[in-house]
């Protein structure tokens, strides 16, 4: 058998012919460039000069010579095929590394190609079809719009009640679990403020060290940190120090700044670049500025309003703008939110000439069970009007049913969402505003002054069925089914407010125990001071005033009496370590001050008169 140069017939070309013929050139061996892309696009030029007969048996120099150039010209062919196909892999790759890292980057804000890391292994990344990797190299070039992702944050209200950061580690992953994405962090007093601001910390602030730990727990569960810094009203922790007594707008309260004076925009810049100094991996930040109480009843408001011709909407968007104006120019890219109570007040041309809504996104909150969206909407309308391209709505999960409220209303907060829900069906016809994002409040305080309010783990019940109503748009049979096997719980009486199951949720052993405070503790020991006939009869308040008794009477409610008192002592010394597992002493103090002490030492001070009176043997009445 010979090959086509000794039988004098013309071979074929290795680059024309069938897709089989491709395969193999005649007596040259295997190739293996059948199909190839970059063959294709070859092809044109390396079958120019071959159209006539390239070997000839009359001239079997010549033929030698072109046989040898052929030779040299696939060896060439083959370099080039060889680098263009090692480039095409390693394009492939590369393109795929760059997206799994956008994608890791932008997992906050959605799944957008997560699906790429996740069912991808890294060894089989060159496996994926071409295809595939042209649609993701599409998908990647489409810019992060923040617009595109509903953000639900969860409002940590920390002017009262701040939890240990170890118990933040427990209830971070909850949050992820339920819903949330970010978590709305209002520090007030428990940020680690120093230098000529230290006086503004509490005793038990967090350190620096506990700040980083809470963003890094958020990060690892995916959640955005968005700090809140109180920038015009609710200052009372800080004008409450008489340092800084002269930045209050009315001598008498400690409620809002002054914001002619120069120093307070002065202090508030070194309050957030003392945040935003521990925050940097926060795009967003929120400042506040709700119920400025008293504006414009200083006096230099209103020599500034008699001067300008002025009123308090202009006087107070100027503030604003101040305060937008140092958080634009210090930090590129930072977005702000504030809530929108004061501007509701403004009118559309006063808020369109201040140029505020280039730079910040009303937070629009309403916390009543019941409401329609055409309550709302004319505020939507408003914000259109003067400009602002993106709105965020504030529910609430706790702390709006009362100052002292110690036990959530289950049914109360989940209207309070389901009345949202409806206005969020109408915003797309307010067109071009959007929809950014929710806030979940929970109110620890009213104010700096005022009791607390539900405890977070108290609240997490609510908080699930809250976040779950959003995530399903209602509180279908999804939903209900998320909050039980997240909680643990068997199930949930809305109206009653009460969980059934012993639940696995973060402080579970807190909520159980605060129940019992809440529907009990009140009720017995009254009970036994003011139904029981025998200690009305023989142990009111005149015989333990003036230490008289009769024994045997009093042995007949004595060892009821004492029973009751030992049970509640051992269940509040349980409660007690619980509380001081999450919280600090102050908190606990406070607590246990507020909402057991009471009633408490109502039938401690009766088991003591008790005892010293039973002791006396039925001695004459002291005078």
């Amino acid at each position: 058998m010979g090959t086509g140069l000794a039988t004098g017939v013309v071979p074929m070309s290795p680059f024309s012919g069938s897709r089989a013929a491709l395969g193999r050139g005649a007596g040259h061996g295997t190739w293996g460039w059948v199909g190839s892309p970059v063959l294709g696009s070859l092809r044109p030029l390396l079958a120019v000069g071959c159209q006539t007969p390239c070997v000839s048996p009359e001239v079997p120099e010549m033929a030698f010579q072109r046989s040898h150039r052929l030779n040299l010209l696939r060896l060439v062919v083959l370099l080039l095929v060889a680098l263009a196909g090692i480039k095409f892999l390693f394009r492939d790759s590369f393109t795929l590394e760059l997206h799994k890292q956008a994608s890791k980057d932008s997992a906050f804000w959605g799944d957008t190609g997560d699906i790429v890391q996740d069912i991808i292994p890294q060894s089989q990344v060159l496996e994926v079809p071409a295809a595939k990797i042209t649609a993701l190299k599409q998908k990647q070039q489409v810019p992060r719009d923040v617009s595109a992702t509903e953000m639900r944050l969860v409002h940590l209200d920390l002017k009262g009640a701040a939890p240990r950061v170890s118990y933040l580690e427990q209830v971070f992953p909850l949050l992820s679990q339920l819903g949330a994405n970010g978590v709305l962090i209002e520090y007030e007093d428990m940020f680690p403020f120093k230098g000529e601001l230290e006086i503004l910390r509490s005793p038990y602030a967090y350190s620096e060290e506990d700040i980083e730990r809470i963003q890094q727990l958020a990060e690892q569960h995916k959640l955005e940190v968005v700090p809140l810094v109180q920038t015009f009203g609710h200052v009372e922790f800080i004008l409450k120090h008489e340092k800084y007594q002269h930045l209050r707008e009315v001598e008498r309260f400690p409620n809002s700044f002054n914001p002619h004076v120069p120093e307070t925009l002065a202090l508030l810049k070194s309050i957030l670049s003392q945040v935003m100094e521990k925050h940097r991996r926060s795009t967003w930040i929120h400042i506040g500025a709700d119920e400025v109480f008293h504006l414009g009843e200083g006096m230099d408001s209103k020599n500034w309003m008699s001067h300008n011709k002025g009123d308090v909407g202009t006087m107070y968007l100027k503030h604003i703008k101040e305060v937008l104006g140092f958080l634009t120019a210090q930090y590129w890219g930072l977005r702000v939110l504030m809530w929108d109570d004061m501007l509701r007040k403004i009118s559309v041309g006063a808020l369109r000439e201040s140029g505020i809504a280039k730079h910040v996104s009303p937070v629009v909150w309403f916390y009543a069970p019941d409401f329609e969206a055409e309550q709302i909407v004319p505020f939507l309308t408003k914000y259109v009007e003067s400009g602002f391209e993106a709105v965020w709505f504030a529910s609430a999960f706790k702390g709006t049913t009362g100052p002292a409220q110690a036990w959530t209303p289950l049914s109360y907060h989940l209207k309070n969402h389901l009345s949202w829900l409806k206005v969020m069906q109408a915003v797309p016809r307010l067109a071009p505003l959007r929809l950014q994002g929710v806030v979940l409040t929970g109110w620890q305080r009213y104010d700096h002054y005022s009791v607390l309010c539900e405890l977070l783990p108290v609240s997490i019940p609510s908080l699930a069925i809250c976040l779950q109503t959003l995530v399903n748009g209602g509180f279908t049979e999804d939903a209900k089914k998320k909050v039980l096997d997240v909680l643990g719980l068997e199930s949930v009486q809305l109206e009653q407010s009460t969980c059934e199951g012993r639940g696995v949720f973060p402080g579970v052993e807190i909520y159980h125990m605060v129940e019992q405070v809440n529907g009990h503790l009140k009720e017995s020991i009254l009970k036994a001071l003011e139904e029981e006939s025998a200690i009305k009869g023989w142990f009111s308040p005149y015989h333990r005033k003036r230490q008289f008794g009769n024994p045997r009477n009093m042995e007949s409610f004595g060892s009821k009496v004492l029973k009751l008192h030992e049970d509640w002592e051992s269940f509040v010394r349980d409660l007690r370590a619980q509380l001081e597992r999450i919280y600090f002493p102050d908190t606990v103090e406070e607590w246990m001050e507020e909402n057991v002490n009471p009633y408490l030492d109502q039938l401690r001070d009766l088991v003591r008169d008790y005892r010293a009176i039973i002791r006396l043997n039925g001695r004459p009445k002291a005078t």
